[in-house]
């Protein structure tokens, strides 16, 4: 699956601006399922079930957009100052590279006024974008243009690198999980959503519009395997986590358990996660029209929201094993 993720992860596509990952991921499915993209923009493929007895609707969700930067002001010198797109740190920004979605792709590099001048955190007011400008007048790049990072994808042997594992390692999860799945009581929704990253708003409408019975998001959590890291049973290398709470929801003690009860009856590893901060598209899906039952399949991730996300190849495989089994078989709830 690595040039999969490759081609997902180097794929430029902010909140509001997912077109570019939605036709890779279009070219991807090809004649493999139903294909529909709905207002809002989010892209909808259905495997309708291959039984003639009546199954379940399965919506599978995992986001295609990424943090960004949004140009809120140009200088007389030509220097941008910028807004988040996303829950963008300070802290992680100084001297990054980033890439503009223009048709030019503008290149940027981000500055802070105080470089070698001080040890504080930078806070926003502080941080600029150079794109070579010397002026207004000369400027690529106009007030409202969007930027993302720019990091190209890297192995460290079985570690993947790169900006966007957020979420793209989901959407390559979900498809993977697409175009491997065989004979399903189900009729499963694969939605690839947009605008999670500013408040899961590709999922709010895909759900209403589609009403499934269950639901599953495939995304990222963060691990607890780094040096001196806060306390947090999740590791890099260890399965996916089967998400029992977060911030933003509790997940349906019967999806939960149904995705507990699979991975052990075939041997895939599994943690579970319990994450205090942060939450997933699930947490709009859950409260969807009357309600959706509703679970989370997390892939452990290091340095989430940063441009050097890191991922085990071996967690993702894991996680399409989990996912191929749930939705190819009658729903266990």
């Amino acid at each position: 699956m690595k040039e999969l993720i490759q081609s997902l992860v180097e794929t430029v596509g902010p909140s509001g601006h997912e077109g570019r990952v939605r036709n890779l991921l279009e070219a991807r499915i090809g004649d493999a399922a139903e294909m529909r993209v709905d207002r809002m923009g989010n892209l909808i493929a259905l495997r309708r079930r291959t039984t003639e007895e009546k199954g379940d609707k399965i919506m599978i969700a995992a986001h295609m957009d990424e943090i960004g930067l949004i140009v809120t002001h140009v200088d007389e010198k030509g220097f941008l100052r910028f807004g988040r797109i996303g829950g963008v740190m300070p802290a992680t920004l100084i001297g990054s590279r980033v890439r503009f979605v223009n048709e030019a792709g503008t290149p940027g590099v981000i500055g802070w006024e105080k470089w070698l001048r001080s040890t504080d955190k930078p806070e926003w007011k502080e941080l600029f974008i150079d794109v070579g400008a010397t002026s207004q007048e000369d400027s690529p790049v106009n007030v409202g243009d969007v930027a993302v990072f720019d990091r190209p994808f890297e192995t460290l042997g079985q570690r993947l690198v790169s900006k966007a594992m957020d979420d793209r390692i989901g959407c390559a999860v979900a498809l993977q999980t697409l175009l491997e799945m065989e004979d399903s009581p189900n009729d499963v929704y694969f939605v690839f959503t947009v605008q999670e990253e500013v408040g899961t708003r590709g999922a709010t409408v895909s759900a209403f519009g589609i009403e499934p019975d269950a639901a599953i998001a495939v995304d990222v959590t963060d691990t607890g395997d780094t040096p001196e890291s806060q306390p947090f049973p999740i590791a890099l290398g260890k399965g996916p986590a089967v998400k029992i709470m977060d911030s933003g929801m509790l997940a349906h003690p019967a999806i939960k358990d149904w995705m507990i009860q699979t991975a052990e009856e075939l041997g895939i590893p599994y943690q579970r996660e319990v994450l205090e901060r942060g939450s997933t598209d699930a947490r709009a899906i859950q409260l969807s029209r009357s309600g959706v039952p509703s679970g989370c399949l997390s892939i452990p991730c290091r340095y989430i929201h940063t441009p050097s996300e890191v991922v085990d190849l071996e967690d993702v495989t894991h996680s399409v094993a989990l996912l191929k089994a749930l939705v190819s078989e009658p729903m266990v709830i």
